[in-house]
């Protein structure tokens, strides 16, 4: 499955877009500007979408790296 396949996979069990996720885990404390904010571990950010989201290990992988700004992401 592609990037971008995860990602609307993602939209479609959730209701929630990439940029909607990146503005959340903004509010979190676990994301700025720049990807992901200073001190934050990846298992931090994958544990809660695991939790409130219900995602799976992959697909909060997928965020993660849409938070990160990768390559295919919504990202501007």
């Amino acid at each position: 499955m592609s990037f971008q396949g995860y990602l609307r996979n993602i939209e479609a069990k959730t209701g929630t877009t990439p940029d909607q996720f990146r503005q959340l885990a903004t509010a979190k404390g676990f994301a700025n500007a720049g990807g992901i904010a200073p001190g934050i571990k990846v298992s931090q950010i994958v544990n809660w979408l695991k939790a409130d989201f219900d995602l799976g290990h992959g697909h909060a992988m997928a965020i993660v790296a849409s938070i990160k700004g990768a390559k295919g992401s919504t990202r501007a």
